[in-house]
């Protein structure tokens, strides 16, 4: 699709914002871009935690949705919130309007419910708090973004030791496991077949991390995807009970366990160089000694004129 000036919405579906400034940034980077920028978040109303109250951020999104003029809609900040919106997303009016969600973390019950209940696709990419609206963006992290919205198609190139040697294609799915294994056996979880599976998180001891994945594996979620592809799984802390049980211990379990190949060295999760990926996307995914590379297609696109 190609769009002579690209109209970017700005909502906050979750959590509110800890530095106001960052949304200034952000839109006047847009807006120097030649961008149309709606901005949909009041920070003076937000509550508690939230970008606002319930309905307020159920009205944010779906304000965005009905706008003619936006594209894009790119979410403030993950958090937590969306959960409490699911009931009342309209997803069909979400896929029927042709317009791109865009977040991670939280944002992952977004891309669920929208695959799940209207087939829609999304983007897994940058949000506006600590991607657009950064003091300093890393390039990275938004050129690739742009790069994949631009299509058609999308390859993410990892250098990564110790994976094994992959061939195969599948549809790309994924985002943070523990709103994926939340939304388990809820209306919101998609069925997918002949998947690729990716899956980040921050803060979640090496434990959790394996028992969420023996609970997709139990439920007969992982029986259904060709290949696991973990990202980063910072932010923990071990203890000395652990005598000797980390990460590694955990990935040589899972790799001995699950009934998939499972793949490590993803650039995705809560750090600041980060991939796009667009969520129900085509994957082709090849992985050697060296590293891998993950090819994506058949996914919406948009260009400016």
């Amino acid at each position: 699709m190609i769009t002579p000036r690209l109209g970017i919405a700005i909502v906050a579906p979750a959590g509110c914002i800890a530095d106001p400034s960052a949304l200034d940034r952000a839109i006047a980077r847009f807006e120097a871009q030649g961008f149309l920028v709606r901005n949909y978040y009041d920070h003076s109303c937000t509550h508690q935690r939230f970008g606002g109250t319930d309905a307020a951020r159920l009205a944010q999104l779906h304000a965005a949705v009905a706008d003619p003029d936006v594209h894009l809609i790119i979410a403030l900040r993950g958090g937590y919130g969306l959960s409490r919106l699911l009931p009342a997303i309209d997803f069909e009016a979400i896929a029927a309007s042709g317009k791109i969600v865009v977040g991670f973390s939280d944002l992952t019950a977004l891309h669920m419910g929208l695959m799940a209940k209207a087939g829609g696709l999304s983007y897994a990419g940058p949000m506006i708090a600590g991607d657009f609206g950064a003091v300093d963006p890393v390039a990275f992290t938004i050129d690739d973004f742009w790069s994949c919205l631009a299509g058609p198609t999308h390859t993410i190139v990892e250098r990564a030791q110790g994976n094994p040697a992959l061939d195969l294609r599948g549809t790309v799915w994924g985002g943070n496991l523990a709103m994926i294994a939340a939304l388990l056996g809820t209306p919101y979880f998609p069925r997918i077949d002949d998947g690729i599976l990716w899956l980040e998180d921050i803060g979640e001891h090496p434990y959790r991390v394996e028992r969420m994945l023996l609970q997709l594996m139990q439920a007969g979620v992982l029986a259904r995807q060709r290949a696991v592809v973990l990202g980063d799984f910072s932010g923990y802390r071990l203890g000395p009970l652990d005598n000797g049980y980390d990460a590694d211990a955990m990935l040589a379990y899972l790799r001995q366990t699950l009934p998939l190949p499972v793949l490590t060295g993803l650039s995705f999760g809560h750090i600041d160089r980060r991939v796009t990926i667009p969520f129900g996307a085509q994957g082709h995914l090849v992985s050697d000694a060296d590293g891998f590379t993950l090819t994506l297609s058949d996914y919406p696109t948009l260009r400016r004129a």
